[in-house]
């Protein structure tokens, strides 16, 4: 086996943490290997309705300053929609006010509040980036390797065994056994996905006396209806049940999709610690950990504001 050199990382996972963090790496000069447990198409990520918004993920301060950072991102790549799955749509977000919001808040773009013909209620209404999924971690893979780094399908059960002097670890839920790290837990979410009946705008309503959160997330070729928060639950498996009146509850929003035709359902579990731990470690043998998990829900919101937090905590290839 080649000798690792200096500028050798191997970054431990491959959903949108993991690609977004070893592409920055790999852009930044560093010869980036990413191993993971499963292809890109089946991890979370990939499930994700994928709205940008910082959405129940602490600490607040530094999410949100992860969360602009992606935010600038997004925006540049919503220019190529076709080739980066990411688009700018309007919509409006239910139950939220803008007073409730930090000063954060007016970094976002056409953000204001609704109107009551746009909801019936207090929200607000925004231009957000709303990504597909599958399209969007093909770009990351493609532009990796177009950076030099590679993508090898294997299964890390210790963070000692890659052989390279800095290891990332983006496991997300998977850190919960690595590292290991009890503080992870699963939240499972299940998604419904229809036929676009030609909705144009996505939209979210929560409804804090049942418990729920409805979307109506709108791709080109589809729609994505959810969804469910079921915490510690740690079953793949969609319930018939729970789609029926997840397809109910978005019917209510928008009637349009009561009648649409059913192309799959997903379920995904997002990786949900009380704090995202994002932090540089040295071990005993002078290699270096860092770690960029526990992002729960939020994965896609702060990616590559976290993503360049740690390529920091890596430090240039010359220093290691």
């Amino acid at each position: 086996m080649e000798k690792p050199g200096n500028s050798d990382v191997i970054v431990v996972g491959g959903g949108v943490v993991g690609l977004t963090t070893a592409l920055v790496l790999a852009e930044a000069g560093r010869r980036v290997r990413v191993w993971a447990r499963e292809p890109a198409e089946r991890t979370t990520s990939a499930v994700a309705g994928a709205l940008w918004w910082p959405y129940r993920i602490a600490p607040k301060a530094l999410a949100r300053t992860w969360a602009l950072v992606s935010l600038s991102v997004y925006e540049e790549l919503a220019a190529r929609p076709e080739e980066s799955g990411v688009r700018l749509v309007e919509g409006v977000m239910g139950e939220t006010r803008l007073d409730e919001l930090g000063s954060w808040a007016a970094r976002v773009p056409g953000l204001r509040a609704a109107t009551a013909e746009e909801y019936p209620g207090t929200a607000l209404r925004a231009r957000l980036p709303l990504i597909d999924m599958p399209a969007h971690l093909r770009h990351l893979r493609e532009r990796l390797l177009r950076a030099g780094g590679t993508v090898e399908e294997r299964t890390v059960t210790d963070l000692a065994e890659p052989d390279a002097p800095v290891v990332v670890n983006c496991a997300g839920l998977g850190a919960r056994e690595l590292v290991p790290d009890p503080a992870v837990r699963p939240v499972r979410g299940q998604l419904v996905i229809v036929e676009n009946p030609g909705i144009r705008e996505w939209l979210v309503s929560t409804d804090p006396a049942a418990g729920t959160t409805t979307y109506v997330f709108p791709q080109p070729d589809r729609v994505i209806l959810g969804g469910t928060t079921d915490e510690d639950d740690w079953s793949r498996v969609p319930d018939p049940e729970v789609a029926a009146r997840i397809v109910e509850r978005c019917a209510a929003l928008r009637p349009e999709v009561a009648g649409a035709r059913v192309l799959g359902h997903l379920v995904g579990l997002r990786p949900v610690r009380e704090t995202v731990r994002l932090e540089r470690e040295v071990r005993p043998d002078g290699r270096v950990l860092v770690h960029n998990y526990g992002h729960g829900g939020a994965g896609v919101t702060v990616a590559w504001g976290c993503a360049r937090e740690a390529a920091g905590l890596v430090g240039p290839a010359a220093s290691v």
